[in-house]
């Protein structure tokens, strides 16, 4: 049997106004339809003429009220995957949620019903919550260590797997007359671990996948360790091509010890695109939608978000890596910060160059649309990366400038699809299915 031909994955982010957070004065819209489902069903029309893989709602279960920003994360993501993937064919889901505060069987029965329902499209990004505001929405504890959060997050996922196995019509023998079913195609998991007592088995049968694809975006120990044994893909902060090459060795380097396939992990980090004609254009919409208005303003906003002194900086010095490398028992993401860290030390930039290589932590290209399209090829083409996440800076603008001028280059170049073939997302990512 032939190998298929190796293809660029994209997903597309789908958060609000978009992923630049000032952008939204530029954006076309109103305010309300952020909390709008047919809003969303809208954007994911227009990724679906695109031939995206899938759709992507990152979550935080908590409403930032910063009154000079925007609202980032509102409608659940799993219930809105749901309500799309009834409307729109194909496109797969990347639906968010935490382990931290989330019961296993009940994820798992709800994750398994929009896998059904949609026909085997859903993918479940797993996150251990790190904000005190989503512990205190929660009850009163506190949020637990980092430690105890990815630890608890592993062991969730084990049942999971177990519950998604648990009832499977396959191992049906023949009914009886006057019975209705084999309930001996049902198993309980009788699960007892640190975390987690759970008998099953899940009320809702195997999925089409077997059970839904899991993403995973973590880059502290404890999060590639979690990526390791669990992620199939992986969302991580790649910025050049050395340190993405060696993400990708090291994440499945520790699969292997887990005894996993390595084989069966993507690399699909996040991408920021701001398209224009021109490059200069480029470089003035990056100062604009950044909230920073210039390039000295994008600096000032580099100095404040990483703690240095503004009156011994000089943005034209190279920056040393170890300056920034993040406090591993901060409450915040480790893995975005690292993102720059391993930037810094393959590549030898300044301030004024690097604002121009991140924007919201993830890799930043701006220019023309064949420039955006050079940039997606160079990293997938030598495996440094297997695919991204678009975060498109404005939405819907720049999905639909995404769809319109960079797609098409794509396709020409043969990378990317012209149209959807059969199958589920874990098939369109060359995933093995459970066994």
């Amino acid at each position: 049997m032939t190998e298929p031909k190796r293809q660029l994955n994209l997903n597309i982010g789908l958060n609000t106004t978009g992923y630049v957070a000032k952008s939204w004065p530029y954006r076309t819209g109103n305010r309300h339809e952020i909390t709008d489902p047919a809003y969303y069903r809208r954007l994911t029309e227009i990724a679906h003429r695109g031939r995206f893989d899938a759709v992507f709602f990152s979550d935080h279960p908590a409403l930032v009220t910063d009154p000079d920003g925007r609202p980032f994360h509102t409608l659940d993501p799993l219930t809105l995957s749901g309500a799309i993937a009834a409307q729109v064919p194909d496109i797969g889901f990347v639906a968010t949620c935490t382990t931290t505060y989330n019961s296993p069987y009940d994820l798992a029965r709800r994750a398994q019903t929009v896998d059904l329902i949609s026909g085997g499209r859903l993918i479940i990004n797993v996150v251990a919550s790190f904000n005190p505001n989503v512990a205190a929405n929660f009850g009163n504890a506190p949020l637990p260590p980092r430690a105890e959060r990815y630890a608890k997050a592993s062991e969730f996922l084990d049942v999971a797997k177990k519950l998604w196995a648990s009832w499977d019509p396959r191992r049906e023998n023949e009914v009886p007359d006057g019975r209705f079913w084999d309930a001996t195609s049902a198993r309980t998991i009788d699960h007892h671990g640190t975390f987690f007592d759970v008998r099953g088995p899940l009320n809702v049968p195997r999925g089409p996948q077997g059970h839904p694809v899991l993403a995973q975006a973590g880059a502290s120990e404890w999060g590639l360790d979690l990526a390791a044994r669990h992620g199939e893909i992986i969302y991580a902060n790649i910025l050049s091509h050395a340190p993405g090459h060696a993400f990708g060795r090291h994440v499945r380097d520790r699969a292997v010890a887990f005894g996993r396939d390595p084989s069966a992990i993507r690399v699909v980090p996040g991408f920021v695109p701001i398209i224009a004609e021109s490059r200069a254009e480029a470089l003035r919409k990056h100062e604009l939608w950044s909230g920073g208005g210039s390039e000295d303003g994008l600096i000032a906003r580099f100095v404040a978000e990483n703690g240095v002194d503004p009156h011994r900086f000089d943005p034209d010095a190279i920056l040393a890596p170890e300056q920034f490398i993040p406090d591993p028992d901060r409450l915040q993401a480790l893995g975005m910060t690292l993102g720059l860290v391993d930037l810094l030390r393959h590549e030898k930039l300044t301030a004024r160059q690097a604002v121009r290589r991140s924007e919201g932590h993830h890799r930043l290209v701006l220019g023309t649309p064949e420039d955006i399209a050079d940039a997606l090829i160079e990293f997938w083409a030598d495996g440094a990366v297997d695919g991204y996440t678009i975060q498109p800076p404005r939405a819907p603008d720049d999905i639909v400038m995404f769809v319109d001028k960079v797609i098409p280059i794509l396709q020409d170049r043969g990378v990317f699809r012209r149209e959807y073939d059969a199958g589920t997302v874990r098939d369109r990512y060359r995933l093995p299915y459970p066994e």
